[in-house]
């Protein structure tokens, strides 16, 4: 299956043209902000057009990207900027929409206990607020035309565990846009049933479609509903649910703790491909103590910093201001280049030594003095 992404245009106006010596981008895009919310020289923005209630503190947001931003493949995330305290702050979120003509985006957000940005977006966003929009990036996606008819016709089966229903879900609403003849199965948990997001839509395509089976699972529940289940992802579980699991090709989503358990229980699937939206738990890493010296090459500044925190949270500390987005690992925004030195990968443990040109600072911790490129 092929889903096209929507892309603005970018050809270049004749009034950029004229301007382009005369006023900087920074100035351009202050100015141009006040006229109209949404505009910049080069900058992606998206301005806020709709928002409603998707779940107990959960929003889902609809978003105008301006001419700027490139287009999505539904499957895939992207970093969301918002203004708070005066400064810019930005975090990754899926996206729980398909493409449209009129070029709008949905993100659906959960509000996380301390999270600055899900904060700003559940409670606070209003319609008209602008946000910066990164690139869309993941790999969780439909096949390709260059996938084999064979394997796109193969059942699939969805594994959602809280907020990881949000790209599954635009994986669903384009599996059943397109019509996609293989079977699709969606396995989906939560603590409670107000945790919910997209239930009374997903149980409407199941009645419409019977390719389409959709289970509710809870946790937390006391009791259940019609059509509704208790318990945690195990293999008695899936078997139960999901007699033909070795047939199935399987995409997971959720915290990390379910997403190792799924690739556990899943592990005889016919394919299976995972997405954690927490970093995953180190229990076999020892701990790093002591201070190291981080020197930056750039602003000629050697930093004195604690070991065992990641270098995204000890420069934070330090006052700088790197570029993020997830803070998990996963979005690449954050990426510096490590000149010597070594770090450790916070999610793996593996060491990493000496050149490092793609140095993830928000799961990579130094080791040794080091010198980053910044």
């Amino acid at each position: 299956m092929t889903t096209a992404t929507l892309a603005p245009s970018r050809r270049p106006g004749l009034w950029r043209r004229l301007l382009q010596p005369l006023v900087s981008p920074e100035v351009f895009d202050f100015w141009a902000g006040l006229v109209r919310p949404g505009w910049s020289w080069d900058r992606p923005l998206g301005r806020i057009v709709a928002r409603q209630e998707a779940a107990h503190e959960a929003v889902t947001l609809l978003i105008q990207p301006n001419r700027h931003w490139q287009g999505f493949t539904p499957g895939q995330h992207l970093n969301v900027g918002v203004q708070v305290d005066g400064r810019w702050v930005q975090r990754s979120y899926s996206l729980s929409g398909i493409p449209r003509r009129d070029g709008r985006i949905a993100i659906t957000v959960r509000r996380v206990e301390g999270g600055v940005v899900s904060e700003h977006l559940t409670r606070r966003a209003r319609v008209g607020e602008v946000l910066t929009l990164g690139p869309a990036f993941g790999e969780m996606t439909w096949p390709t035309r260059a996938t084999t008819e064979r394997v796109e016709q193969a059942p699939w089966l969805f594994l959602a565990a809280g907020s990881g229903i949000t790209p599954l879900m635009s994986l669903v609403r384009a599996w059943a846009e397109a019509d996609m003849p293989a079977g699709l199965t969606l396995v989906y948990w939560a603590r409670t049933r107000a945790e919910f997001c997209f239930a009374d839509e997903l149980r409407e395509l199941a009645m419409r479609n019977g390719r389409f089976r959709v289970h509710f699972v809870l946790t937390r529940e006391p009791q259940l509903r019609d059509n509704e289940l208790q318990g945690r992802l195990s293999e008695a579980r899936l078997a139960s649910l999901v007699p033909d699991l070795a047939e199935r090709q399987v995409y997971a989503c959720g915290p990390s703790g379910f997403v190792d358990t799924a690739r556990r229980v899943a592990g005889s699937a016919r394919a299976f491909q995972a997405e954690a939206f927490t970093p995953p738990a180190l229990t076999t890493v020892a701990p790093l103590t002591g201070t190291v010296a981080v020197h930056l090459a750039l602003s000629q500044r050697t930093l004195e910093v604690t070991a065992g925190q990641s270098l995204l949270t000890a420069l934070e500390a330090q006052g700088l201001r790197p570029a993020f987005g997830c803070r998990i690992g996963v979005c690449r925004t954050c990426v510096c280049p490590k000149q010597n030195g070594s770090t450790q990968d916070m999610n793996t443990g593996d060491m990493h030594h000496g050149h490092d040109s793609a140095l993830r600072l928000c799961v990579s911790r130094p080791a040794s003095d080091i010198t980053l490129n910044l």
